[in-house]
């Protein structure tokens, strides 16, 4: 392996709880290097399972979190000076498929579509990428696979994979576990006990259910994690819950006091 994209392994195994038959979707297309989408909401563990993927696999995971900023460049490689004068480096596309990793672009929607469309000859059975600026055509290497992250729910008509984007790739679907999965998932990665967890978990249940009704997403996975790292650190929990789960996804004054109110309702007033 190139030592330029060896230290992209994921060492250390990721702490990762299917709630599918993900992990054998994924497993399947990876053997056939099938372009993937993963769908879904915001922190309900795409990330997560795709270094858990990564490390179950053995290869490197290169990942890249999409914005409306981003150029062509910054996938592919751009000239830079150095104190040798003009050299090209590769992007971090480039290096995935140069030297056979997997390259994640997180959120790929929010890439402006005119970047988004150099990865359509990686995406075929060409497996090609055309550096234009360098007058090069890299090859895939075998291992090479590409994998895109978005969110379907959050995206409006102008924010959206082309349908001539879409049709390239396999898709796996993610949701929020199943409560008890998700208590588990909350315990071990805060450190806080199962009854603990398990009024987290209450409480982002009930916000979810207000997604479309003023809220754009409920509280995530991720938030939880982060509500019960706080109370583990001596936080109050209604205190915690505040600053992690209820204040980041909302500045509506009621929709604030329904989550404060489920708050309560598992914390006490």
């Amino acid at each position: 392996m190139n030592e330029q994209i060896r230290g992209y392994l994921v060492e250390a195994k990721p702490y990762y709880k299917p709630v599918a038959n993900e992990v054998e979707l994924f497993r399947a297309a990876y053997g056939r290097r099938m372009p993937m989408i993963l769908k879904g909401p915001t922190g309900c563990g795409k990330t997560r399972f795709m270094e858990f993927m990564a490390w179950s696999l053995n290869k490197p995971l290169i990942t890249l979190a999409c914005n409306e900023d981003m150029t062509a460049s910054d996938l592919v490689g751009r000239y830079l000076l150095d104190a040798d004068g003009t050299r090209w480096h590769d992007g971090p596309l480039t290096v995935a498929a140069r030297h056979g990793g997997i390259c994640y672009l997180d959120e790929v929607v929010e890439a402006r579509q005119d970047t988004t469309v150099i990865i359509h000859p990686l995406t075929d059975d060409r497996r090609i990428l055309p550096l234009d600026k360098r007058g090069e055509l890299v090859h895939a290497h075998p291992d090479f696979q590409l994998v895109v992250s978005y969110n379907p729910g959050y995206q409006s008509a102008t924010k959206d994979l082309k349908q001539s984007t879409k049709q390239r790739f396999g898709a796996i679907e993610f949701h929020y576990p199943k409560q008890a999965e998700e208590t588990a998932i909350v315990a071990h990665e805060s450190g806080v006990g199962d009854d603990i967890a398990a009024k987290l978990v209450g409480i982002a249940h009930r916000s979810r259910g207000l997604r479309g009704r003023g809220l754009e997403e409920g509280i995530s996975t991720r938030m939880l994690i982060h509500a019960g790292l706080l109370i583990a650190d001596g936080i109050k929990p209604r205190e915690a819950c505040a600053l992690a789960m209820a204040k980041p996804i909302t500045d509506d004054e009621d929709m604030t006091q329904a989550l404060n109110g489920f708050i309560e309702a598992y914390f006490g007033p």
